[in-house]
């Protein structure tokens, strides 16, 4: 019996779905910014009420209170939200910087996060371009913004514009942060081993958060045999986007000149034996440490010719004095990335 489903048609459908999904996509943003627009176009409103004739806070409750019994079935006309409303119309004082800028693509709750935690309109744009591009989650945003990630994006102290070609140099650059915020371990004074194990487990998701959008972990201990030795990469992770590999070490003590030789070596080990050179751009290195010092990490750096970055990491002190050795901790970061 011949088959009424031509060859062509699981493609086709596949093709189909995608286009249904675009589109729907589409709409949803461009229906959150005519939304925004709207927000704004309130907001605006009551700030020249406001200027031209005094309008209070009891004349925007009773606003909010009307607005309310006419579109009943509508959220988002509380007093509060109102309040909202003004100050977006305040921060971003042309309606067509709404369309054109990314925050006009963001959900209101994202924008009310950007508006509470952020005085400058520089940072307010800065932090809404990467909530777009990363497609981050409320929490997430207003974690980026309490640990100000602006000021760590990008800023460990690094050899790469001598270890690698331009522009490459730059792009490896955006992998790195100084520093990591590993506050979320929240490891206690006396914790054991297989208790700090438990923990790291558990927040993997916030781990390879932290590390950066389009971090895919690769393995732990991953091995390799030259000339008859062992040798054990300790963390090795494949940025997606880039396309290259980041081998990442884990320190408990300050930062001391050896530290970079070890890494560079399985820089160079990675870079020869898993990395495709015509696919792939060069492996780079991220040390971090519980402390540097900036002048001696930079004299390291310059004696070697593996890109390596060097980055502190933040705890709590009392986190900190209950840190186990530093094999112990290198273990147990490794293993809760577990697949």
């Amino acid at each position: 019996m011949t088959s009424l489903v031509p060859d062509d048609y699981a493609a086709t459908l596949d093709q189909l779905k995608r286009e249904v999904d675009g589109a729907r996509l589409r709409v949803q943003r461009r229906a959150n910014t005519e939304l925004l627009q709207l927000w704004w176009r309130i907001g605006r409103t009551i700030l020249d009420r406001q200027a031209e004739h005094g309008w209070g806070a009891k004349v925007l409750e009773q606003l909010a209170a009307d607005l309310r019994a006419e579109f009943p079935a509508m959220k988002g006309f509380s007093r509060a939200n109102l309040f909202y409303m003004r100050r977006l119309a305040e921060a971003w004082p042309m309606e067509d910087a709404i369309v054109q800028r990314s925050v006009g693509q963001l959900p209101w709750g994202h924008v009310i996060e950007l508006l509470d935690k952020l005085d400058s309109q520089e940072l307010r744009d800065w932090y809404a371009a990467k909530d777009l591009h990363h497609g981050w989650s409320r929490p997430v945003l207003a974690a980026q913004i309490s640990t100000r990630l602006h000021e760590r994006a990008g800023a460990a102290p690094t050899n790469f514009s001598s270890a690698l070609d331009s522009p490459d140099s730059d792009l490896a650059q955006q992998l790195t942060k100084d520093p990591y915020t590993l506050d979320f371990l929240s490891v206690d004074s006396g914790i054991s081993e297989r208790q700090l194990e438990d923990r790291l487990t558990s927040r993997i998701v916030d781990t390879l958060r932290e590390l950066g959008h389009g971090f895919a972990f690769v393995g732990r201990q991953v091995h390799f045999e030259v000339d008859g030795s062992d040798f054990y990469a300790d963390l090795v992770f494949f940025h997606v986007e880039q396309l290259r590999y980041v081998v990442i070490e884990l320190k408990t003590e300050r930062f001391a000149p050896g530290h970079t030789s070890q890494l560079g070596f399985y820089v160079s080990v990675i870079d020869d034996r898993l990395r495709l050179p015509e696919k792939h751009l060069p492996t780079v290195g991220i040390l971090m440490v519980a402390d540097k010092s900036d002048t001696v990490v930079r004299y390291s750096l310059a004696g070697t010719n593996q890109p390596i970055a060097v980055s502190r990491y933040e705890l709590s002190q009392e986190d900190r004095e209950g840190l186990p050795d530093e094999r112990a901790l290198v273990s147990a970061f490794r293993d809760g990335l577990r697949p």
